[in-house]
């Protein structure tokens, strides 16, 4: 079917690029000193379990944020031409078919917002409103990834007997569960987040968050079968 060979190789890709390239810049900041301001040496740390350092404080610094804000604007494309290649698909699939407008606009503000947050990511203005700028940028970056991936698995749910020999079933379900788990922990962390302290806890919530978004492209890969 037209698009899911674009889709399947562009969402392998919208994993393993930020992945690579944010554990890349861990291992510089933790194992490469010498490459750093003695202020921005991060000691050896795990953070997907002890919270031992944000993502922003190790992406953000020279000469880590070389490697990183290059990768989120090649995701930023990626995320777009992924987002329209479904919005044509299932428009192929039924013109009529529900939500297919909303994820697209929500998947594409994802992707723009992703931009203008890696493009103010490192620069330091000691300005409360800038700060709080910045925070709400990525916040909305996963209102807007959450809201299009719930749409999106909702379409594939409804056309799921249209398109089963294209697609994995079972993989749907495991995407399904994802994107519920991923509204859930982020409902039940507003406390966590907006409350003074625990920083460990918000660091490794951050890490582990941000593999949960990116792994639901990873299974939109396993999602639909490659063509024989």
């Amino acid at each position: 079917m037209k698009h899911i060979k674009k889709i399947r190789g562009i969402s392998i890709w919208i994993f393993v690029v930020p992945f690579v390239a944010l554990n890349a810049c861990l291992i510089l900041i933790t194992n490469f000193h010498e490459l750093f301001d003695q202020k921005d040496v991060i000691l050896n740390t795990i953070p997907y379990i002890d919270g031992g350092t944000s993502i922003s404080r190790t992406a953000r610094v020279f000469p880590t944020y070389l490697i990183f804000k290059p990768a989120m604007f090649l995701t930023a494309y990626l995320l777009f031409h992924y987002w329209k290649s479904n919005y044509l698909l299932q428009k192929n699939i039924n013109p009529k078919l529900n939500y297919k407008k909303f994820f697209f606009f929500f998947g594409v503000g994802s992707a723009i917002l992703l931009v203008i947050h890696s493009i103010f990511l490192g620069i330091k203005f000691d300005n409360d409103f800038y700060k709080l700028f910045r925070r709400i940028v990525i916040l909305l970056f996963i209102i807007f990834e959450l809201v299009a991936q719930t749409y999106l698995v909702i379409n594939l749910y409804k056309v799921r007997k249209t398109i089963k020999k294209f697609a994995n079933d079972h993989i749907l379900k495991i995407k399904i569960f994802l994107v519920a788990t991923l509204i859930i922990v982020a409902i039940t962390s507003i406390p966590i987040i907006s409350s003074p302290g625990n920083k460990a806890i918000k660091h490794a919530l951050e890490w582990d968050y941000f593999v949960g978004v990116i792994f639901f492209y990873f299974l939109t890969y396993l999602y639909w079968k490659k063509k024989r």
